[in-house]
């Protein structure tokens, strides 16, 4: 069985390493375009892109699939994948080959692109990964398996996708062998059940301490690579990687506790501790190193 390959980010290179791994036949890997991201948006190459051509798969990254399905068809593959490509496929492109998806969450709850830190932000303790057959849709197809995973409370979105798409390609695997010999079954999404995601934008990784301490450090967990949560202390913007909820003491929304050996912030429910911070341009940080070298000009955040 020859797969064409549709993802770009970790989740999907995790996934494309497993099924080489696994023996899979690959034929091509379709990821987003380059763009901007980083200090000074320089221009940058998704680095699925380097890790197929290190392994001779072709790549194609093309800004709108519909203007090239003649190019598809002159790619010999038998069914196509998905993992956290991060576009819709066009029903003509979908018409040529079965396709199927590898969706982090338990469909049809988190429908869209942001399941993992959707999860995270809501404090679940249960998420999961679904195989499900690809349509013009979102996330919408008929599901062939699903598995439940569990988040734990050291969680974050860069452990929990690293879980989720390990489960996903097991799951993948087996679904692909089904296919392979006729004994694949599906069934339909419960439609009353479905929930859908929102897009993550820089700004919702704001930390707001007139919320509970919880929600922030649940925040934290979901916004650990890109955005990073962050807060204004005066001027200096703040980078936080990892917190956790500390015992509770007095004072106002926002206000810092003066401790030279942790980084202790009032919310409007309980105390956010941050373990590890980073000033803008400067090092990824442990709070009592951040704070050996932090001259505080203001306790409240914000001012």
């Amino acid at each position: 069985m020859k797969i064409l390959f549709f993802g770009t980010p970790k989740f999907a290179e995790i996934i494309l390493d497993g099924l080489l791994e696994k023996g899979f036949d690959v034929v091509g890997v379709v990821c987003q375009n380059d763009k901007p991201a980083g200090r000074g948006n320089k221009i940058q190459t998704p680095h699925i892109v380097e890790f197929a051509k290190e392994r001779n798969i072709a790549v194609c990254q093309f800004e709108k699939l519909s203007l090239h399905i003649d190019d598809f068809k002159k790619i010999d593959y038998d069914i196509a994948v998905t993992a956290s490509y991060g576009k819709f496929l066009p029903k003509a492109l979908l018409d040529l080959h079965p396709c199927i998806n590898v969706h982090p969450s338990m469909l049809p709850k988190y429908r869209g692109a942001t399941p993992i830190q959707t999860a995270l932000l809501n404090g679940d303790n249960i998420t999961g990964v679904s195989i499900m057959e690809t349509g013009v849709g979102m996330d919408d197809g008929d599901i062939f398996v699903q598995k439940e995973v569990e988040i734990l409370p050291e969680d974050d979105y860069s452990t929990l996708i690293e879980k989720l798409a390990l489960v996903g390609l097991e799951l993948l695997a087996q679904t692909l062998e089904k296919i392979g010999n006729g004994t694949a079954k599906k069934v339909p999404q419960d439609e009353k059940n479905a929930t859908t995601v929102k897009l993550i934008q820089k700004e919702d990784a704001l930390l707001d301490f007139s919320k509970s301490a919880e929600s922030q450090v649940n925040k934290v967990r979901a916004f650990c690579e890109d955005p990073v949560a962050f807060f204004f202390l005066g001027d200096d913007r703040i980078k936080v990687y990892k917190a956790r909820v500390a015992e509770d003491f007095e004072g106002e929304d926002g206000q810092v506790i003066p401790n030279k050996k942790r980084f202790l912030i009032k919310t409007s429910n309980g105390v956010f501790e941050i373990l590890k911070c980073q000033m803008q341009g400067g090092k990824v940080l442990d709070a009592k190193s951040f704070l050996n070298g932090y001259r505080f000009k203001t306790l409240v955040v914000g001012v």
